[in-house]
Formats: structure tokens, sequence, C-alpha cells
């Protein structure tokens, strides 16, 4: 069972990181630092958007409008940083304790 704990905060690890580079590269993006032109840069964009847009669009259901502001990244980093503390403070279920 511990080998399934570590696989598990792997994933939220992987996940966190994913976002992370999404919310980065869309700031730079933004700010013309990268270009979509670019075949690299356009790859890793589409390829996060493709991983991250269904999570995203699941939690701008639920979320109110709030015009150019995109939240859902923010709400999606909270949620797994949750699920983080969940699965650390039930570690001794994995740990057979």
């Amino acid at each position: 069972m511990q080998s399934l704990f570590q696989i598990l905060m792997l994933l939220l690890d992987v996940a966190w990181f994913f976002i992370i580079a999404h919310v980065v590269m869309s700031w730079l993006i933004n700010f013309q630092v990268l270009n979509l032109r670019q075949p690299i840069v356009a790859q890793i964009w589409y390829g996060l958007n493709r991983l991250l847009e269904p999570v995203y669009s699941r939690i701008r259901q639920f979320m109110p409008q709030t015009g150019g502001l995109d939240l859902a990244p923010l709400v999606a980093l909270l949620a797994l940083y949750a699920l983080r503390i969940i699965l650390a403070n039930n570690a001794g279920a994995f740990y057979g304790y």
C-alpha cells in the first residue's frame, strides 16, 4: 500500500507541474515573450490545453463570471493541494498503522 500512496503523490505532483507550466506559458505568450508560430512552443501549448481544458471547463461551470480573469487554474491548484493534505493526513491507512 505504501507504493500506492507514493504513486498518488507523484500523480498530484505531475498535475501540479502541468498546471504551473500552463499558467506560466499563458503569461509568456500574452506578454509576447513566447510565440505560437514556433513549432515546439505551439506543440507544448496545444498539448497542455488539450490536457487541462477538460478540467478547467468543469471548474468554470461552478464559478461565477469574472470577466477576463480566469480563476480555474487557481481553483485546480487549491484542489490538488487539498488532496495532497488529505492523503498526507491519512498516510497511516496506506502504511498499515
